[in-house]
């Protein structure tokens, strides 16, 4: 079959499946699914709550099909319609359980979804987050169990793993080199074709799947390992007494030293990928001890954070219970709207237990998502004539950059500045 020929389906339209779907709608036949009918809903209706899709490119992609019927885009919650499509492209969630085990069962629905539908010659390209092995170990059996066809003989997959940073909108889709895969030499051309004939960067076409499906998982561990290094520096510079940033600008002055720096380690990536690659090890009979210990580090600081502002409210003579606290920014990292996987609401939990009343407030974040995955509210506006005893600044957005922080540590707030964005003059403690 001709590359022109392909009717690909993404299943999944979230951060990542929607500006792939987009994309290949300007080129393709392409069949945007998600379970999820609220979701299936914005989108016809021009919407993203992402704030990730080119909105202008979505509509000519969906006007494309309108008046054509063979390129474009068109999207659906019904599996029937994935009957047209004889690619398909998996771009689900795979997260972790509350054991910080791999969670797969997003991914294996998918399979089992795309298995009912499956014909002679179809390929399977998944780009979620996974372990090596884990596309012919765990979803092959579930695509051949509900199709009734077999591997590499009637039906065929590739591995591309996603590269959306959500908020980046430099380092988009198409502007990215991407990593390439399938299960034969054949397909694994093809895969390359695919995805070469809509980005403008190239690709990389790894050997086999399972080393692209390993280099995903290393991308993000590494980012892991080097942030967590940071933030134990971070631990250490304050029980010394001095400042983790003026030890990185002194030790940055050298050539090869890389500026990483201290932070909460939230999101869908950094935070989840370590606990696959480690999963996996685990199962072959390594324990992976920097990949846990980073995890461990990292997983610390958001109580560091919480204890800090408690002993410091103490020194300024603050009484700790019932006392006002401002948390600024609950979305895992700056002008974006993702929470997922957010550290905040771990500081806000822990001072709430000391008997604080904590406001959080961020302009971007859904209080409808904060509310249903953590049982937080946001304020809707920061009220200024409120006293706050501390006011925690965790995420760095536009709009932080000109709070009156002065204001509050002038009244005898405790300032505390997570991200560094602060200016120094009024800041009690930073990371």
């Amino acid at each position: 079959m001709k590359l022109n020929d392909r009717v690909i389906a993404v299943i999944g339209l979230g951060y990542v499946g929607l500006p792939l779907a987009i994309e290949y709608g300007k080129k393709y036949r392409v069949i945007g699914f998600d379970v999820f009918q609220g979701r299936v809903d914005e989108l016809k209706e021009g919407k993203d709550h992402t704030l990730e899709a080119d909105l202008v490119g979505m509509k000519q992609a969906c006007d494309a099909f309108k008046s054509t019927g063979k390129i474009g885009l068109t999207f659906t919650s019904d599996p029937e319609e994935l009957k047209q499509a004889n690619t398909y492209i998996v771009t689900v969630p795979t997260p972790i359980d509350r054991f910080n085990n791999p969670d797969l069962t997003p991914l294996l629905k998918a399979s089992e979804t795309i298995g009912k539908t499956l014909n002679r010659g179809d390929i399977v390209i998944y780009e979620s987050t996974v372990y090596p092995g884990c596309t012919e170990e765990d979803c092959v059996p579930v695509l051949e169990k509900n199709s009734g066809l077999k591997f590499n003989q009637d039906f065929f997959c590739g591995y591309s793993p996603e590269r959306i940073n959500p908020g980046d909108k430099v380092n988009t889709l198409t502007k990215i080199k991407k990593i390439t895969s399938g299960s034969t030499p054949e397909v694994a051309d093809l895969v390359d074709a695919l995805y070469n004939s809509i980005l403008l960067n190239g690709t990389h076409r790894a050997p086999n799947m399972k080393v692209a499906e390993a280099a995903k998982a290393v991308e993000n561990s590494q980012r892991d390992v080097n942030i967590s290094f940071m933030n134990e520096l971070a631990l250490i510079c304050d029980r010394v007494g001095i400042d983790t940033n003026d030890v990185i600008e002194a030790a940055g002055t050298k050539w090869n030293f890389l500026k990483y720096r201290p932070g909460l380690v939230g999101g869908h990536c950094i935070s989840v990928d370590p606990y696959y690659l480690a999963h996996k090890a685990k199962s072959l009979g390594y324990e992976p001890h920097v990949i846990l210990s980073g995890r461990a580090v990292n997983n610390s600081i958001s109580k560091f954070i919480a204890d800090k502002v408690l002993k410091l409210m103490i020194q300024k003579d603050q009484k700790v219970k019932d006392a006002n606290v401002l948390i600024l920014g609950v979305t895992f990292k700056e002008n974006c709207p993702d929470c997922r996987n957010t550290k905040v609401v771990d500081i806000a939990t822990e001072l709430e237990e000391f008997g604080c009343r904590v406001d959080i407030y961020d302009p971007w974040a859904s209080p409808a998502v904060v509310k249903h995955e953590y049982g937080k509210d946001l304020i809707p506006a920061i009220d200024p004539d409120k006293p706050y005893q501390a006011v925690i600044a965790c995420v760095s957005h536009d709009q932080f950059r000109t709070f009156d922080f002065k204001k509050y540590h002038d009244q005898g707030a405790v300032v505390f500045d997570v991200k560094n964005f602060v200016d120094r003059s009024v800041v009690d403690s930073r990371l």
